[in-house]
């Protein structure tokens, strides 16, 4: 057996040990004892660690030493292609055919963090369930806690303008934030919970599997990529992000503030469409 086929063997032992389906393998030395008669734990079961009972096996297999499975002698181990998935921490963010609505209903009424404490509605997320393009934001604001829908204050209408001059329109891209519940004071999430909560907008991302997530802000920046640098170092800036194209650009809070950065996030924007194939509105 090649090092590799022999690599990937151990790894799949190793792995089924960590669930608990070890130990796999009966060393006889000696001819197979009837049945009648109790075995002698000593020389019947093989205590090596599981990585080194996993070397064993397929030596085994591979060089028929005593103990190799019947029909296995002087062949090769049967390798079971297992095709590549995510990890068990991804797997939990993930149900296959999980729809929006499905997300929502598990989300409920939620008390998981203490921002439902002072809410007036959780605001889930809207737009297209396929749209190709999501916009992520931080957390609802004053009048989308009242409302129950995300960005509809002074920097909604903004964002409206921004999905406008793409030539695109609320209705064709989706719109959410990491945390559904308003902070208060219009605070930023604290990490606690932004970690109760974003598992949510993971599933969502899943579920929608945009083309292109457009995070707008340091917070949801920070969120997805995982990261504690300010979004200067990396706005406008390409990232893969579990098959889809990641970019973060400056939040529409933030323009209100301060007008003269509303070009360079035209210039991200820009970025976007050209993914997407859009051509600007004519004006």
């Amino acid at each position: 057996m090649d090092s590799a086929k022999r690599g990937r063997v151990e790894a799949w032992l190793q792995y089924g040990d960590d669930l608990g389906l070890a130990p796999y393998f009966l060393a006889r030395s000696g001819p197979a004892v009837s049945s009648s008669q109790p075995s002698d734990p000593s020389t019947s079961m093989d205590t090596d660690s599981p990585a080194k009972s996993a070397a064993k096996y397929v030596a085994a297999a591979a060089g028929g030493m005593p103990g190799a499975p019947s029909g296995m002698v002087g062949s090769s181990l049967p390798i079971i292609s297992v095709a590549p998935g995510p990890t068990l921490f991804e797997a939990a963010e993930r149900v296959v055919g999980e729809t929006l609505e499905d997300i929502r209903a598990d989300l409920g009424e939620c008390t998981r963090c203490r921002l439902h404490k002072a809410r007036t509605n959780i605001v889930f997320g809207v737009g297209n369930p396929k749209a190709e393009l999501v916009f992520v934001g931080e957390g609802p604001g004053h009048d989308e806690d009242v409302q129950g829908e995300p960005f509809v204050g002074r920097a909604g209408k903004l964002l409206t303008q921004m999905i406008e001059a793409m030539s695109l329109r609320r209705e064709d891209v989706y719109i959410c934030n990491v945390v559904k519940c308003r902070p208060p004071e219009n605070r930023l999430p604290d990490k606690d919970e932004i970690a109760v909560c974003s598992p949510f907008l993971l599933r969502q991302l899943t579920s929608i599997q945009p083309k292109v997530i457009c995070c707008l802000g340091a917070c949801s920046a920070q969120t997805l990529l995982a990261t504690n640098q300010g979004i200067s170092r990396f706005r406008g800036e390409w990232f893969d992000f579990r098959g889809s194209k990641l970019i973060a650009t400056y939040h529409p809070a933030y323009l209100l503030r301060n007008p003269a950065a509303k070009s360079e996030v035209w210039k991200d924007l820009q970025k976007v469409m050209a993914v997407l194939g859009l051509q600007p509105k004519k004006r």
